[in-house]
This record gives structure tokens, C-alpha cells and sequence, in this order.
């Protein structure tokens, strides 16, 4: 057998002379094919399992044998990821819009805080019979409804962290591509899209972790009479947890632990390396994120210049310049004409939301009563009780922990796998030992269930806060340190005013996350026991187990409401406030 490799003493092998000179395959290159050839292998055969028959899922139902851990960690996988690449498409296409068009922002922002708000059930119960009926017959069906909902957990919080990079642009940035005269699609390819990316990346890694938070429910879900469950981790362990079974849960998070690590070594990772020469500095970075795959992908030859016909795609993109040719025809428009513009544009908005409330009303008020209604806004306040608590409590724990890491890239590397774990630990898994603690101890429900619905919300502090931390500019940290800035004060000046941007983006995530997983966190069921604290998300639960769609959709247009008001009497004006007082110029 004749290897690829190059002949260190200066000759080739026979294969090196049909190549180019200076492209025989190095040792990067079989390691890089072989890496590559298993991947395609992988993705080949996920996808021909989410083709099979509907039926399947009856004759083949989720077993616990750990033997088939392997293929339901590769089916949850390919669901995670696609969620993820439609997650952003939607975050490119209307974050953008939100950040350069005040009319579209008056949209957006809103229709973002209500989403976010919304729990997964909540969109599922309205939904699932549309992507059944896309696929009659087909697993693929109940695919696109699980990818869906696991797009329902991610898109939200990168949409608001690309939203927030594009308006704490520098000003002095956006003075040279106006000097230069790019066209609106050049300034986002070479200005816009590059400051976004290193915290675009990290909120990336959040959502990934994130959707493990709600994969038991995409992959299990009963709407009324119809249950489906498709053979994934989250599947395996809700059936674990209806058999009572903690050796298989133990099972489903170790595997669970082997899959986030994976992802965070090839994919996470290296896109972390290559991000970090988007950050804005003018000086030049003291460390950069190492990671072992970028460095192999960088070494090898020939599969590179394989590869290289499929990067022209990209390539195009930047070089298409789609300003107009033609002399630019300007209209002045007077304050009073801007003004009357803005009052019709805000007259169409108000008619189609009076309408949407009309129908949702008419649809609720079938069934429902006005003490109803009363009572289910009382369930909000509760709710939202928790909420305000639960993040504060996140807030005074992971902002220190999270401005630490950041600032320490060497830890931020060692660190990142075990954050993403920790984030992407399914609620669930406790149930057991929540449901164990307060009936053993005695404890009260309405209590003892609060931290459950914030362990996974918490986790958006901690990676936006990170990620504010590594943007911080170098000049910046050498400024601080040379004036032997310390204590309190380093917090005050530098620190806090450095990171609020991110920090707004999180909390506002966190809070929306908080909300909508208090619908798994206040109705915990554990064998024949069975815990609930009063609240909206309590009440959601119930009616959706009972296929109510009239209470459903009280109950999400509450929450819907809570969630809306809350962000914009506190959370808008801080995003304001940091957008004005504490950006990077």
C-alpha cells in the first residue's frame, strides 16, 4: 500500500506527482478525511431514520437497553442542529431588520418578547397537527414539529444578542464605512456581521445548552389524546422517568455529558478560535482561544484545496455589491411629513393588534370566564415573583463568576465545556430528587420548586456576561491596570459599565426563559406523587395535559403580557441606557 504522506527527506510519493507542487497529503489530511468521511457516515444515517414510517414509532418503541443510547444521541443531535442553522437564518433576517429600521423595531422587539415568553408546550399545542399533516404517514412530520420547537428555545436569545451588537456598533467604525461609501450589504458582510460574531458565537453555545432544557419535551409530548415520542435522549429519559427508573437517567446524562463535549471540541470550539480575529481591539490580543481541530483543519494540504471551490458561495456574497448605479436621487421629507408618516405606520400597527385581540378574545371567551381570567392573572403575579427573585439571585452568583472567565481566556477554554454541561442539564433529572426532598422534609411546593425553573435561565447571564467580558478591548484592561485601578472601583468603571450591554441581553433572555420554563418547574410528577406551586405555569400545564386549548391560550396571552410589560417599564430602558451612556466609541 502506497501512503499520502510527503517524504521528509525533500522527495515525494508517486501520488505527489498528479498534484500541484507543495499539496501532497500530510498526516492533517488523513486525519481531517477520516474525520470528515464519519461525519458524512453519521448525518447520512440520522437522516434516513427521521424518513421511516410513522408506524415505527409503535412497533419500535423508546427502549432503555443503553445499547441504543448511541443512535438516540445522534437523532437528538441532527434535531439540535437544524433547530440551530434555522435559529440563524430567522436571527440574521429580523434582528437585522430590528436594528436598522425604527418601523420594523416597533414590530420585532415586541413580537421577540412575546415569543420568548411563550412556553414550548405553548407552541406545540397550536401546531403539531400542521406539521403531521406536512407528512402523513412519515416520522419526518414529528421531526419538523421537535425541530420546531427546539427553534422556539434557541432563536430568541441569539436574535437579541446580534440585535444588541448592531446598535453598540462604534460610531468611529461606522464613520469609515460611510468614508468609504459601502453599500448597505457591504457594511453588513465587512462591518456588521464580523463585530457581532464573537458574541453571536457564545449565545450560540448558550442555545445549543439551552434547547437540552426542553428536549424532553420536544421529543415526548402528549397534546390531548395524541402522544408521540421519537427516539432521542429526552424521549429516553421520559420514559426512564415513567418506569422510575434513576440507573437509566444516569445513563441518558452521561451520554448526554459525551455529546456536549464532542460538539464543544468540533464544532464549539474551533469556531470560538476563529471568531477571536473579529474582535474589536487596537492593540494586539495578549492570548488567543487555542483549539486542536483549528490547528489540524489550518496543517492540512489537499483538503483545503478540496475545499476551497465550495468557500466561492461565500466569497460571491462578499463581493456583490448591490448599491445602486444609477445617481442617487434624495427626497427631503419635512419634520411634519416624518412625523405623519410615523403616526400612519403606528395607526396600521394598532388596527392589526386591536384585531388580533378581538379574535383571541372572541376564541378565549368561548369558555372561559371573567373570574377565570381574574384568577389566571393572579397566577401571573405569582409567577412572576419567582421570577424577579430567581434572577436576582442568578445575577448577584454568575456575573462575577462569568466577568472572571472572561477575562481569562486560558480558564475560559477549560471552563467552557463544563458551563455548557452544566447549562444543557436537563430540569427533569431532578424531578426525583426534588419531589423526594419536599415530601421527606415537609416543604412547601410554592418554594422549593422556584430554583427548578431557573436552572436553565440562569445559564443566560452567565454567557452573555462572558461574552461582554472577552470583548473587552485590550487597551482598555492595560489602561486599568496602569492606573492600578482596584477593589469597587474596578467594578464601577470598568468591569460592570463593560459588560452592561451583555448583561441586558441575558437578564432579558433569562427572564423570558424563567417564564417559560416555569410550565415544566411548578407541575413536577414523580411516580405516584405529585407536586405543583400555584402559578401560570402550573395552570398551563394542566390545561395543555388536558388538550383545553381555550385556557391554553389564556393562559399564554397572560404570560405573554406579564413578560411585555415587565421588559419594557425595566429591562428597555437599561438596553437604552447602555446603548446611549455605555458603548464602546
Amino acid at each position: 500500500m502506497v501512503f499520502l504522506f510527503e517524504d521528509r527527506r525533500g522527495g515525494a510519493t508517486p501520488l505527489a506527482r498528479f498534484l500541484p507542487a507543495g499539496v501532497a497529503p500530510n498526516r492533517a489530511d488523513i486525519v481531517a478525511f477520516v474525520m470528515l468521511t464519519a461525519l458524512v457516515v453519521l448525518i447520512g444515517h440520522g437522516a434516513a431514520q427521521m424518513v421511516q414510517p410513522l408506524s415505527k414509532l409503535v412497533i419500535e418503541p423508546v427502549s432503555l437497553d443503553p445499547a441504543r443510547l448511541p443512535e438516540y444521541a445522534l437523532r437528538t443531535t441532527l434535531r439540535m442542529f437544524l433547530g440551530l442553522g434555522a435559529s440563524l437564518i430567522f436571527t440574521f433576517v429580523f434582528a437585522t431588520l430590528a436594528a436598522k429600521s425604527k418601523k420594523a423595531e416597533m414590530v420585532i422587539v415586541p413580537m421577540l418578547d412575546i415569543l420568548q415568553s411563550v412556553p414550548v408546550l405553548g407552541f406545540l399545542t397550536f401546531t403539531y397537527a400542521f406539521f403531521l399533516s406536512l407528512f402523513p404517514g412519515s416520522q419526518l412530520g414529528a421531526e419538523c414539529a421537535a425541530v420546531f420547537l427546539i427553534f422556539t428555545s434557541q432563536a430568541w436569545n441569539m436574535a437579541f444578542s446580534f440585535y444588541q451588537s448592531l446598535r453598540t456598533i462604534p460610531n468611529d467604525l461606522g464613520e469609515v464605512s460611510q468614508q468609504f461609501g459601502l453599500s448597505p450589504w457591504r457594511r453588513f458582510i465587512r462591518l456588521e456581521l464580523p463585530f457581532a460574531t464573537p458574541a453571536l458565537v457564545w449565545n450560540m453555545m448558550m442555545s445549543m445548552s439551552g434547547a437540552w432544557f426542553f428536549v424532553v419535551v420536544s421529543e415526548a409530548f402528549t397534546v390531548g389524546k395524541t402522544t408521540i415520542t421519537l427516539p432521542g435522549i429526552g424521549s429516553y429519559i421520559a420514559v426512564a422517568e415513567d418506569h422510575q427508573d434513576l440507573r437509566a437517567v444516569g445513563y441518558a446524562v452521561a451520554v448526554m455529558g459525551v455529546v456536549i463535549l464532542a460538539y464543544d471540541q468540533l464544532f464549539f470550539r474551533p469556531i470560538v478560535a476563529w471568531a477571536d480575529k473579529f474582535r474589536f481591539e487596537q492593540t494586539a490580543s495578549q492570548e488567543e482561544p487555542q483549539s486542536w481541530l483549528y490547528n489540524l483543519i489550518r496543517r492540512t494540504k489537499v483538503m483545503r484545496m478540496l475545499a476551497s471551490p465550495l468557500s466561492w458561495p461565500a466569497m460571491l456574497l462578499t463581493k456583490i455589491d448591490w448599491k445602486p448605479r444609477a445617481p442617487k436621487i434624495e427626497i427631503q421629507i419635512g419634520p411634519r411629513t416624518s412625523q405623519a408618516i410615523d403616526t400612519v405606520w403606528l395607526g396600521v400597527i394598532s388596527v392589526l393588534v386591536v384585531v388580533a385581540v378581538w379574535f383571541i378574545g372572541d376564541f378565549i371567551m368561548r369558555t372561559v370566564t371573567l373570574d377565570e381570567v381574574g384568577k389566571t392573572f393572579l397566577f401571573g403575579f405569582a409567577t412572576l415573583a419567582r421570577v424577579v427573585v430567581m434572577i436576582a439571585i442568578a445575577s448577584v452568583i454568575w456575573v462575577p463568576i462569568g466577568v472572571w472567565i472572561g477575562l481569562n481566556p486560558k480558564w475560559a477554554e477549560r471552563l467552557q465545556p463544563v458551563a455548557q454541561f452544566l447549562a444543557a442539564f436537563p430540569a427533569n433529572v431532578l424531578f426525583p430528587f426534588a419531589v423526594m426532598l419536599i415530601a421527606g422534609l415537609r416543604l412547601d411546593p410554592n418554594i422549593w420548586l422556584s430554583p427548578l425553573m431557573v436552572l436553565g435561565a440562569q445559564w443566560y447571564i452567565l454567557f452573555n456576561v462572558i461574552a461582554g467580558a472577552s470583548a473587552l478591548p485590550n487597551d482598555l484592561k492595560e489602561a486599568v491596570s496602569l492606573f492600578h485601578v482596584r477593589s469597587w472601583q474596578w467594578w464601577r468603571r470598568f468591569a460592570l459599565p463593560g459588560i452592561f450591554p451583555y448583561y441586558v441581553t441575558g437578564a432579558i433572555t433569562a427572564s423570558g426563559g424563567a417564564w417559560n420554563a416555569s410550565m415544566v418547574a411548578e407541575y413536577v410528577t414523580w411516580g405516584g406523587k405529585h407536586f405543583e406551586a400555584t402559578g401560570l405555569g402550573s395552570y398551563m400545564a394542566q390545561q395543555s395535559a388536558d388538550g383545553d386549548y381555550h385556557r391554553v391560550a389564556l393562559a399564554v396571552v397572560v404570560m405573554s403580557l406579564f413578560v411585555v410589560l415587565f421588559n419594557r417599564l425595566l429591562w428597555r430602558p437599561l438596553y437604552r441606557f447602555g446603548e446611549r451612556r455605555l458603548r464602546i466609541d
